[in-house]
């Protein structure tokens, strides 16, 4: 921990060790932002503390933990999950662009400072703070850190409507991506996967019971297993297959076995874990979803990771979206997170969802022109979205 210099009527303190900054502490503040006691794990100290501790997200792996903190009168009023990153992978919010246009003017764009959950595009709480003046104090803390620090510039990904408008405050410019997220009807609620099935197209929904037919054809089953109920030979099963899928794209696995470790012991009941099987019961694929909340009614599911040992037509599909969907409708979960990108999800009903983040560079002309940049941009994802618009799964209401 670095003792810090006074920002207005706070104390800012620096923490390069996750574990050193009080865990309860931490997770009150985080209970009091809007939605933050059903946002998932991700901001969780132990979620965060646990990348680091298996060696994750950590400086030789290019996420320098700088965890920005104000204290009033010992009291934890504001704090952010910053990080000093030396490249842009794991972020999902995509700069190389920016990062190419610094080096061919022979400038330096790393190191930069991110407030994000490594290797997690979920949205949620990004800046917690006891109240909105707490917030705007953490920002411009971050931003006086990042210059005394000779940082490049300042990324905070995948924020909330509170942060977004605290950074908005201070200057920093907007960025909007794509996401597809599954919503239940709030009015007439879809009872069952059939009873979804009937608000598609026809189109779309003989597809999905195409692709839904043969996993079965195949002999493939599922099991789900939540929490507790998820042994440690199905974690060690589930890392074989997550592992498996960077390996066939030529990457190793951002996360180590002991944050997946970390997670079954510290925080289990956010986890749940969709397991293929093959007639004999042998498993061959596994998907593993994160929940909102630890209690037994979740308001919303996010789908995380995935992998196979075997190759089975459609089975992408049906561990990662139909099997996902089918127990969220069943167990009156509101919404379905997809993650990141993916158009093809909107044939599965995820629809378009705008997600926000927010960016400062210290570099005045780079300045301008990403603001130039990110106003083309934006008006690309308004086209964009009218674009999806058009293209909708749903039946138009008679």
């Amino acid at each position: 921990m670095n003792n810090g210099c006074s920002a207005g009527n706070y104390v800012t303190r620096v923490f390069t060790e996750p574990a050193e900054l009080n865990a309860d502490a931490w997770d009150r503040l985080l209970a009091q932002q809007p939605g933050g006691a059903a946002c998932g794990p991700f901001m969780r100290h132990a979620y965060l503390s646990a990348l680091h501790s298996s060696g994750s997200a950590v400086p030789s792996t290019g996420w320098a933990p700088q965890w920005i903190t104000l204290w009033q009168d010992g009291d934890l009023h504001a704090a952010a999950p910053l990080y000093v990153k030396n490249h842009s992978y794991g972020e999902y919010v995509f700069d190389w662009a920016w990062a190419n246009a610094y080096a061919q003017h022979r400038l330096e764009y790393y190191p930069k400072a991110v407030v994000a959950v490594p290797f997690t595009p979920v949205p949620g709480p990004r800046l917690l703070a006891l109240n909105d003046a707490a917030r705007d104090a953490l920002v411009q803390a971050m931003l006086a850190h990042c210059t005394d620090q000779g940082l490049s510039s300042l990324h905070v990904l995948f924020a909330e409507t509170a942060d977004q408008t605290a950074c908005s405050t201070a200057g920093l410019m907007d960025r909007q991506t794509v996401q597809f997220h599954w919503t239940q009807r709030p009015d007439n609620p879809w009872r069952d996967f059939e009873s979804f099935l009937t608000s598609l197209t026809q189109e779309k929904r003989k597809k999905i019971r195409q692709e839904r037919r043969r996993v079965r054809d195949a002999g493939v089953t599922f099991e789900h297993r939540r929490g507790r109920d998820i042994s440690v030979a199905d974690w060690d099963f589930f890392y074989r297959c997550y592992a498996r899928t960077y390996l066939e794209h030529g990457n190793p696995p951002y996360l180590l076995p002991a944050f997946f470790q970390a997670m079954s012991e510290q925080l289990p009941e956010h986890w749940l874990m969709f397991l293929a099987l093959r007639p004999d019961g042998k498993p061959i694929a596994c998907s593993l979803l994160a929940l909102s909340d630890e209690s037994g009614q979740p308001s919303a599911a996010y789908g995380r990771y995935w992998g196979a040992l075997e190759r089975v037509d459609c089975l992408h599909f049906e561990a990662c979206y139909y099997q996902p969907l089918e127990w969220c409708i069943a167990n009156g979960v509101q919404r379905f997170e997809g993650g990141a990108q993916g158009e093809h999800k909107m044939a599965r009903a995820l629809l378009p969802v705008v997600t926000h983040s927010a960016h400062w560079l210290a570099h005045p002309a780079f300045a301008d022109a990403v603001e130039r940049f990110l106003q083309r941009e934006g008006d690309g994802v308004a086209n964009y979205l009218e674009h999806l618009e058009s293209r909708s799964p749903l039946k138009t209401p008679v």
